[in-house]
């Protein structure tokens, strides 16, 4: 069943199981899904009349969050379709010289790839603490700690999906998409970062 139409109790069942997938790449893209879907609900309740000045900025976080929680979603199943690729190319015969070099040129393909949907989920992540950076200044304050929670969501999802991209970089053969995965993991430590100021400056709201 693809990822976007199970229940949360079925996805983290089978998250629990001895299988490949779903595993931690899924898990990045869900965080960053949640995220996003936060910052949805905080944009919803900076509306009306008191917010009558914030109101373009926030029907364009509204799109731009809602599209965001869907391009995650799909990040996930894709990294689930991903690594059980991994899974089957590691499963070809290797019998003879032949079927070596095959298996090996499958697997290497086969990272490759599975880098990917994670590599994505960083950039997610990174567009989620983007609103949540114009939330905090601008949001509801009675909902204002959803802010801190979407971007501590994204804060997990960039640095898990990080670790997931890395675990691949090692069986990557070819040397250009090694590069941009690498890029791609340097994205992380800014969005974390940023993630950080959000949530403090969040607590530094609450505690007045």
């Amino acid at each position: 069943m693809p990822i976007p139409d199970e229940t949360i109790a079925d996805f983290l069942d089978q998250l629990a199981e001895r299988v490949p997938a779903p595993g931690g790449g899924a898990a990045a893209a869900l965080q960053a899904a949640q995220g996003a879907a936060l910052l949805g609900m905080v944009a919803r309740y900076t509306t009306g009349e008191k917010y009558a000045e914030q109101e373009e900025t926030i029907g364009r976080i509204i799109t731009e969050v809602d599209e965001l929680r869907g391009i995650a979603l799909r990040l996930a199943e894709a990294d689930v379709d991903a690594f059980r690729a991994v899974t089957d190319a590691y499963r070809l015969p290797q019998s003879t010289g032949e079927e070596r070099a095959a298996r090996s040129a499958a697997v290497s393909q086969a990272l490759a790839n599975a880098a990917w949907p994670p590599a994505q989920v960083i950039s997610v992540a990174g567009m989620v603490v983007d609103l949540a950076e114009a939330l905090v200044v601008i949001g509801n304050r009675n909902v204002l700690s959803d802010v801190a929670a979407a971007a501590e969501a994204a804060r997990a999802a960039a640095a898990t999906a990080r670790v997931n991209v890395e675990v691949n970089l090692a069986g990557i053969a070819d040397e250009q998409t090694s590069l941009e995965m690498i890029a791609e993991t340097g994205k992380a430590d800014d969005i974390i970062t940023r993630a950080d100021r959000i949530t403090a400056a969040v607590r530094d709201q609450i505690r007045g």
